[in-house]
C-alpha cells in the first residue's frame, strides 16, 4: 500500500505518516496543491488521505481536480462535525468515505482498510461484469468505457457517483430500492444521514428526464425509497 496524505498541519501528517509506517504501510505527505499534484504525477497511490480545510485552498477543489484525472480512492477528512454538507458534497463528488477530525488513528487505519477492501473487491470482479453495458428508454450506457449517451447520441457525463448510482438503478430495474441499499451500492458511509441520497437521485435525475421536476424514470416511491421505471436491455 502507498497512501498519500494531504494536509497542511504538519503535526497531523507526522502523526498520521509514522502510525501507518509503524503497520507496513508506506504513506508520503503533502501540504499545498502543487505537492499533490507532483506527487500524483510521479507516484501510483493506493489511496489520498484529503484535509477539506487547508490554509489556502479548498480541498473541494483538490478533491474535484483528483477526480478528473483518477479514480484513486479518497478519504476526506474534515475538522468539525458542523461540516456535515462539505462532507455531503465530498462524497457525491467521488470520495469513498470520510473521518471527522480529531479523529483516532486506529479507526484512520479500519477506515483506510475497508476502503481498500472495496476497491480490491472491485477490481477483482470478474471481467465480464464489465463488458457490455445497459440499453432504456433510447439511452445507451456502456460500463467498459463508462459512457452515458441521449437519446440522439450525445454524450452526458457523469461522477463517480452519479455513475455507480445509475449502475444501482439498471442492475434493478422496476424494483422499489431503499435508500439504504442505495447508500451501500454507491458506497457513502452509512454515518452520512440518508438524505444525500436524495441529492444524488436529483443530480442524476436532471442528466436523465425530460422534466426532473415530474420524473417518469427514476420514480420515488413514499416511504421505500425509488424505483427505475423503465425496462433495461443488455447493450
Amino acid at each position: 500500500m502507498n497512501i498519500l496524505v494531504v494536509d497542511d498541519d504538519p503535526t497531523i501528517q507526522h502523526m498520521i505518516v509514522d502510525y501507518l509506517a509503524n503497520h507496513d504501510i508506506r504513506a508520503l505527505s503533502a501540504y499545498r496543491r502543487q505537492e499533490m499534484i507532483s506527487l500524483l504525477a510521479r507516484e501510483e497511490f493506493s489511496l489520498v488521505l484529503l484535509d477539506l480545510r487547508l490554509d489556502e485552498e479548498d480541498g473541494l477543489d483538490l478533491l474535484r481536480e483528483i477526480r478528473s484525472q483518477s479514480d484513486v480512492p479518497v478519504i476526506i477528512t474534515s475538522g468539525h462535525r458542523r461540516d456535515e454538507i462539505d462532507r455531503v458534497v465530498g462524497l457525491e463528488l467521488g470520495a469513498d468515505d470520510y473521518v471527522v477530525k480529531p479523529f483516532g488513528l486506529r479507526e484512520l487505519l479500519a477506515r483506510i482498510r475497508a476502503v481498500l477492501r472495496r476497491e480490491a473487491t472491485r477490481v477483482a470482479a470478474p471481467k465480464d461484469a464489465e463488458r457490455g453495458g445497459y440499453r432504456f428508454g433510447g439511452w445507451q450506457l456502456e460500463r467498459r468505457l463508462r459512457r452515458l449517451t441521449d437519446r440522439s447520441g450525445e454524450q452526458v457525463a457523469l461522477t463517480k457517483s452519479e455513475y455507480s448510482l445509475l449502475i444501482a438503478f439498471l442492475d434493478a430495474p422496476q424494483r422499489p430500492l431503499t435508500r439504504e441499499y442505495l447508500l451501500q451500492a454507491t458506497r457513502i458511509h452509512e454515518d452520512v444521514f440518508d438524505r444525500s441520497i436524495d441529492v444524488q437521485v436529483l443530480r442524476l435525475r436532471r442528466k436523465l428526464e425530460t422534466d426532473p421536476i415530474a420524473p417518469s424514470i427514476i420514480v420515488t416511491e413514499r416511504g421505500v425509497g425509488y424505483t427505475f421505471a423503465l425496462a433495461v436491455a443488455p447493450l
